[in-house]
């Protein structure tokens, strides 16, 4: 090996091994985020237990309740749109407990076209999950005035709009009026740690072929 070799393999072997640490702590992210889905799986389909008195966002977050009480008619349209349906709306209806509380229940999809068909309110069991989405910001516009149409779940300003507590029910089971639930999942939840490491790994391979060619370039001129 000559000296003029030497720098180079140095500094393929340095780079080589800084990119397979970044992919190795990919795995290990991977394997992180896994066990946290597994636990926000398992709390999603946990049995439903009653509304708790002050929920906590971090504490109650996917908690699984059940209530009873009666819809109360005042409602607010989300836009969604839906893979193989196409636009619709969420409806998010104020809800009247039978201890008193009025909440908000997200009661799931409704297409565009039924949006206007009478909507049953009155007597009801919910069963969902409380839910805090992050779904605003500073790109997200105001609720359209004209079409009554809102952009995304802003809980703060829908429970003001609906006089009602800051918080959210996603329904799991159906509410009646040909709404479809569209209950919490993981889908929303991203997990994207298995490409990352796959990609530091490829450049990686890259980095060392990259090397070797260079390698096999200067060898050739001091032959």
């Amino acid at each position: 090996m000559t000296r003029r070799m030497i720098f180079p393999l140095l500094l393929g072997i340095v780079g080589a091994a800084i990119l397979i640490s970044l992919g190795v702590w990919q795995l290990q992210r991977l394997a992180w985020k896994e066990a946290i889905l597994a636990d926000i799986s398992a709390r999603i389909m946990a049995p439903a237990v009653a509304l708790p008195a002050v929920p906590d966002p971090q504490d109650d977050r996917y908690l699984p309740v059940q209530m009873t009480g009666a819809f109360t008619g005042d409602h607010l349209d989300v836009l969604v749109s839906r893979k193989q349906v196409g636009a619709g709306v969420r409806v998010i209806e104020a809800f009247q407990t039978s201890d008193g509380r009025r909440v908000m229940v997200d009661r799931g999809f409704l297409p565009e076209d039924r949006r206007s068909a009478p909507r049953d309110s009155g007597a009801a069991t919910v069963v969902g999950n409380l839910h805090w989405p992050e779904e605003v910001d500073g790109f997200t516009p105001p609720p359209d005035a004209r079409t009554g149409l809102w952009f995304a779940r802003d809980v703060p300003a829908m429970a003001q709009q609906l006089s009602a507590e800051p918080l959210l029910i996603v329904a799991r089971e159906p509410t009646g009026s040909g709404i479809e639930p569209m209950p919490v999942d993981l889908s929303g939840i991203p997990n994207d740690h298995l490409g990352y490491a796959i990609q530091w790994f490829g450049l990686a391979a890259v980095w060392l072929g990259m090397t070797a060619y260079l390698l096999w370039r200067i060898r050739r001129r001091t032959v």
